[in-house]
């Protein structure tokens, strides 16, 4: 088994894409989980390539989150649209990061990216709020290169 397998438990990647569903409930916005075992480019360039690959710049509103692990590596990019980009707070995506490496550093891989999920979609939520029209633009499963 790689170390991509060994990262989440079935149930944790259950307990993931139930945070996804529940931090897409409220809002327009789009999170994806992208896990991987290792980027042969920078990891930022990587996330991007991955937005790409998931087609996560063709939200209607530029609202698509992308939290990207390079698990061998032990890296983490939160990559997000322009849309949220342009709202959230400077250091918001950085404030996300560290609360979910916090959590990876107590060897708590599943509540890091729940807590990360969470939070991005208290953002998506205020800047981005339900409208009755809305489709779930995007899969909440959890993406694996």
């Amino acid at each position: 088994m790689s170390k991509v397998e060994d990262f989440l438990s079935a149930d944790a990647e259950g307990d993931i894409i139930e945070a996804i569903r529940t931090a897409e409930k409220n809002t327009s916005g789009e999170v994806r989980i992208h896990l991987e075992a290792h980027s042969e480019i920078d990891p930022f360039e990587r996330a991007a390539e991955v937005f790409d690959m998931l087609h996560m710049n063709n939200t209607k509103q530029s609202n698509g989150v992308l939290i990207y692990v390079a698990v061998e590596d032990r890296t983490l990019v939160i990559l997000g649209d322009s849309g949220i980009n342009d709202v959230v707070a400077p250091d918001f995506w950085e404030s996300t990061k560290d609360t979910i490496i916090s959590q990876f550093k107590e060897g708590n891989m599943e509540q890091g990216l729940v807590d990360g999920i969470l939070m991005a979609g208290e953002q998506l939520k205020k800047h981005f709020p339900y409208q009755k029209d809305d489709k779930n633009e995007l899969p909440d499963d959890i993406s694996v290169g």
